[in-house]
């Protein structure tokens, strides 16, 4: 990839990025109670990774 991008590419990389992020940490509890020890990836709706997935940026 070019060493300078676009402004509009920047911005549909960026919003990618974040859909790669864990939820929060306070929705484990939230949903399972305080015992029950899960990790909080499992509650992100959209996992992506730059090797498995391309985007069309």
């Amino acid at each position: 990839m070019a060493r300078f991008k676009h402004p509009s590419r920047k911005k549909r990389l960026a919003k990618q990025g974040e859909r790669t992020k864990w939820a929060p940490f306070w929705t484990v509890p939230k949903i399972y109670g305080t015992g029950r020890r899960v990790h909080p990836g499992r509650h992100t709706k959209v996992k992506r990774n730059w090797r498995r997935t391309k985007i069309k940026a």
